[in-house]
């Protein structure tokens, strides 16, 4: 066996040879630029949702471990952080090449260790993944600051700011898109010369540990990136309180997030930002494209099984329409294809359902279904789970939900809809606001104007308009309220990475005597 590599018994057999050859599943800790076995001795398993079997046994990064890989990025960075613009650009450009060469390998392997199908993961997660290095990429040489003009001494005062990467950064990421949320995290971080000390999900660590061996092969200098393993209590709290460790990237639940903020508080305040849950509202008005709108809300929910940390799961159809509406949505949901099946006829391929990713969450789905029933909304489809083995369930339509039912108010993660009514715009809004959530929020109209007037009164970080899920690279994205802090995406999520400094010299008054000399 190779250093690093695990002998997986349960990788299909159809899977390319070559590919698991050239890259082959990683099951350790990369730490400055090697695969090394855990210290801590301590391994979990990953399991395949799709059938319950185990793909692998995993290293779990203890404290000790915790602490090599942040003094290997802390070496990195002395460096790393004078790295010319057009090194970390190239580096960063070679990554996304050889991810897209590789990209039919790390799809299938994403889509072993996640459920989803292979084909939504290749045309969603790898695509905006390639997408997003080359995306910050073309960041990394344009780091700089601006000059200021000051507001006394105009004319005898230099002025100017001096974005500098914050050094060395934790990166704690979720299951739901692994190498997505992983390229979120490092691409802008190694853009700005910061090092990284990263966590996978335990849930899904395989498609991320893949990565390590492109990051190593397009050139990237030991320490620079170091990538453990670990559950979130224990590894991601090492790294969380880490007094070497000058900033935290979260992506997760709420009650983590808080844990997080407590932990950097407690230790040497590091700067934290964090993109937590959601309960995202959907308001479809009686003037909307009804087409148009029920593709919106087919994508918002039922995109990636529902585990979308914006899934349009709130959505509010206006009374004039929503018996018609309702008839729409169910059609086309009972259109979902499941299972593996990629031949049935189906509105929308990227809707095409896996697994849930674990027993854990599939059984937290059944509870918030069988809670729905027992407050009274009515069950419109589904309801269960698919077969026998597998963590699938069937997607699952709600009516007839009022505010106060558990699944109006918690944020589910599954293939669950809630359909609610309204009479007013007005009541909507204040609806939808009514959450400690500010994620996301869509509103589906033909009028300009008041979609426009909704967006801007709707208490949420992203509002479609006549769409969902929409995430183009150039567009930040975060959260109002609870849903977290700072921005993602755009040249916003630069701003995680950096310090600025001001710097201030007076204009030599001596310089116009010497030019007459």
């Amino acid at each position: 066996m190779k250093r690093g590599v695990e002998e997986v018994a349960n990788e299909p057999v159809d899977r390319s040879t070559k590919a698991r050859v050239e890259l082959p599943i990683r099951t350790q800790l990369f730490i400055s630029n090697e695969w090394v076995e855990a210290k801590s001795k301590i391994t979990f398993d990953t399991i395949n949702p799709v059938d319950e079997t185990k793909i692998a046994t995993v290293h779990e990064a203890g404290k000790e471990d915790v602490d090599l890989a942040v003094e290997a990025a802390t070496n990195a960075f002395k460096t790393w952080k004078a790295s010319d613009g057009c090194t970390r650009r190239n580096l960063l450009l070679k990554l996304a090449d050889l991810i897209e060469q590789n990209r039919d390998r790390l799809a299938e392997v994403e889509s072993l260790d996640n459920g989803k199908p292979k084909h939504v993961a290749d045309a969603a997660d790898l695509g905006f993944t390639i997408e997003c290095f080359r995306y910050y990429a073309g960041m990394a040489d344009k780091c700089g600051g601006k000059v200021i003009q000051p507001t006394m001494g105009s004319n005898e005062t230099f002025c100017f700011t001096w974005d500098q990467p914050i050094g060395v950064v934790g990166q704690i990421i979720p299951w739901n898109f692994p190498l997505l949320m992983q390229a979120w995290k490092l691409a802008p971080a190694l853009a700005a010369g910061c090092t990284v000390v990263m966590k996978l999900s335990e849930k899904t660590p395989l498609s991320g540990l893949l990565i390590c061996d492109l990051i190593k092969q397009a050139g990237f200098p030991p320490g620079v990136v170091n990538v453990v393993n670990g559950r979130g209590p224990t590894t991601g709290a090492f790294i969380a309180k880490h007094p070497g460790i000058q900033k935290v990237a979260f992506t997760g639940s709420e009650v983590t997030g808080r844990k997080i903020i407590e932990d950097s508080a407690n230790t040497n305040m590091k700067r934290v930002s964090l993109e937590l849950g959601g309960k995202s509202p959907l308001i479809i008005c009686k003037d909307a494209d009804l087409d148009q709108a029920a593709n919106a809300c087919h994508i918002g929910l039922f995109l990636n099984m529902g585990q979308c940390c914006v899934a349009s799961s709130r959505i509010f159809i206006h009374e004039d329409i929503h018996d018609a509406f309702v008839d729409k949505i169910i059609q086309k949901a009972k259109r979902l294809r499941t299972q593996g099946d990629t031949t049935s006829e189906t509105d929308m391929p990227l809707c095409d359902l896996g697994p849930q990713v674990d027993k854990t969450q599939f059984d937290k789905i059944l509870g918030y279904i069988e809670k729905g029933k027992q407050e009274g909304a009515t069950l419109a489809l589904g309801g269960g789970r698919i077969g026998d083995k597998g963590y699938f369930v069937q997607p699952t339509v709600f009516k007839d939900v009022t505010d106060n039912m558990t699944i109006a108010k918690e944020e589910i993660f599954g293939p669950v809809m809630q359909l609610m009514k309204f009479k007013t715009l007005d009541e909507a809004i204040r609806r939808a606001n009514a959450s400690n959530f500010g994620l996301a929020a869509g509103i589906c109209s033909r009028d300009a104007g008041t979609a426009l007037a909704a967006a801007r009164d709707l208490e949420a970080g992203t509002v479609w308009i006549n769409c969902y899920d929409n995430f183009d690279l150039a567009a930040p994205f975060g959260g109002f309220k609870q849903s977290g802090w700072g921005r993602e995406k755009g040249e916003d999520a630069m701003k995680n990475y950096q310090e600025t400094k001001c710097v201030m010299m007076p204009i030599d008054p001596g310089a116009e005597t010497r030019r007459n000399a």
